[in-house]
């Protein structure tokens, strides 16, 4: 990080898997948010979580999405960050922005635990795909046959 005065540390887990959006030159801007524990606790003696959107931005040149490429949603990790301002002007209005930029992420669980956690994740959403259709299936195969059958026998001058 470059500036001193500019920078901070999140951590915390991914509440989401990260969207990428490619621009014009081949680089890539990954956006994810972070849950980060605040430092003390309520009257409940719990403690709060705040939801920090992160941008970062993977050069042209970087093959893939870099280090991006493999943090996932429940990902324990680390975020090295700079504050951006962006300004603009919306409507007749200026806009400020305060953006926080990742400039690096940290892994703080091991690969095996992250990798389990995403291996459930697939497994409950092919077991819930699976459900869906076979709930499907059984509607599907007899709604059409009791349709044809009706608009069939409807349309037959004899009979």
């Amino acid at each position: 990080m470059s500036n001193p005065r500019n920078n901070g540390q999140l951590i915390g887990r991914l509440a989401n898997d990260p969207k990428v959006f490619e621009n014009k030159d081949g680089s890539k801007k990954v956006l994810f948010t972070v849950f980060t524990d605040r430092a003390y606790t309520n009257a409940q003696n719990q403690r709060d979580s705040d939801a920090v959107p992160v941008e970062a931005f993977v050069r042209a040149q970087t093959q893939g999405l870099g280090p991006y490429a493999n943090i996932h949603k429940g990902d324990l990790v680390a975020v090295g960050f700079s504050l951006r301002m962006d300004r603009y002007t919306k409507n007749g209005e200026q806009v400020f922005d305060l953006k926080v930029i990742s400039e690096d992420i940290t892994f703080l669980e091991p690969r095996s635990v992250t990798q389990a956690r995403l291996n459930e994740r697939v497994q409950n959403a092919e077991a819930q795909n699976q459900a869906l259709q076979a709930q499907a299936a059984p509607v599907a195969a007899a709604a059409p046959a009791v349709a044809h059958a009706s608009a069939v026998d409807e349309q037959l001058p004899f009979g």
